[in-house]
């Protein structure tokens, strides 16, 4: 295959897929996004010649514009222009959960402060405000009191940016101190790890204790739902276990799906060799000509 990959930084996730795909004799074209011009009335010559094209963007709109550009131009891109539409954006996240039936937390999304405050208070304290384009648990806040609630709406909404005067605002859910993150190809478990911390955040770029997890059906079943809900692909699925009244987990919500998913956590917790399912998928995909070229 010729694979292309769009990046703007190379990461260990990158240099893991890197390793693979070479080792396996494939050509590999990096992509640096910083770099590229893209031109809407036509593909370059050296990227009409990619089998398939991986978006490993670290920027989010890079990603929205850089999978697009490969729609308009028929190049087959993971993941597509569709699921990263639905994935960067979380309250297209939510809606696609929602509408597929996947157990989700309960969401009101608000425009203006006092309604936002309104909404916070529909759900009562603890809950959580955080911005409808981000990752890595930046800039989510767990909101324990009204006067709390003010101070952060206002600081919000003199932030300026037109996606801060987005309020999402969603129930606190009481998981037992950990979430489970699921890397899914097209709905298929590769791996899963859990990510506990003592801090309410369970991100493990925000320093959380990762470790192998097994799923059972029925996190497979939502695995599953979630991923065809946002159009497939390989995703990150997040999970969180609620529990009873005596502490104990009773069944999972998934709270975000992610597009363009960092693995290195998984393949230090696990014993499945990441990047190799990744790359075995990628080429039946492409074997198949079941990669999307378009939305």
């Amino acid at each position: 295959m010729q694979v292309g990959i769009l990046y703007s930084r190379i990461r260990k996730d990158e240099k893991l897929l890197l390793s693979e795909l070479r080792e396996r004799g494939h050509d590999v074209v990096k992509i640096d996004v910083r770099k590229e011009v893209f031109d809407v009335h036509g593909a370059s010559e050296a990227l009409q010649e990619l089998d398939v094209v991986l978006d490993r963007c670290l920027s989010t709109s890079r990603s929205l514009y850089t999978t697009q550009f490969c729609q308009a131009y028929d190049v087959p891109v993971v993941n597509s222009a569709r699921t990263a539409d639905v994935c960067a954006d979380k309250v297209k996240n939510s809606l696609a959960l929602q509408g597929a039936g996947v157990p989700t937390p309960r969401t009101k999304v608000a425009f203006t402060k006092d309604s936002a405050l309104e909404a916070i208070e529909s759900f009562g304290y603890p809950c959580v405000l955080k911005p409808v384009i981000g990752s890595w648990g930046r800039l989510m806040a767990k909101i324990d009191s009204r006067s709390a609630a003010e101070a952060i709406l206002e600081h919000k909404d003199t932030l300026g940016h037109y996606e801060h005067k987005i309020f999402y605002v969603q129930e606190f859910v009481d998981k037992p101190g950990r979430d489970i993150r699921v890397l899914t190809a097209d709905g298929e478990p590769i791996g899963a790890m859990v990510r506990s911390s003592e801090h309410w955040l369970t991100n493990a770029a925000q320093g959380a204790d990762v470790e192998e997890f097994e799923l059972d059906d029925r996190a497979r079943e939502l695995v599953e739902k979630a991923s065809d809900a946002v159009g497939g692909g390989l995703l990150g699925v997040d999970l969180m276990e609620t529990v009873d009244e005596d502490g104990e987990p009773e069944d999972y919500t998934v709270h975000e799906v992610n597009h363009t998913v960092e693995f290195k956590a998984l393949n230090d917790a696990t014993d499945v060799d990441v990047p190799a399912r990744v790359i075995d998928w990628l080429e039946a995909t492409v074997a198949d000509d079941s990669v999307e070229a378009t939305a």
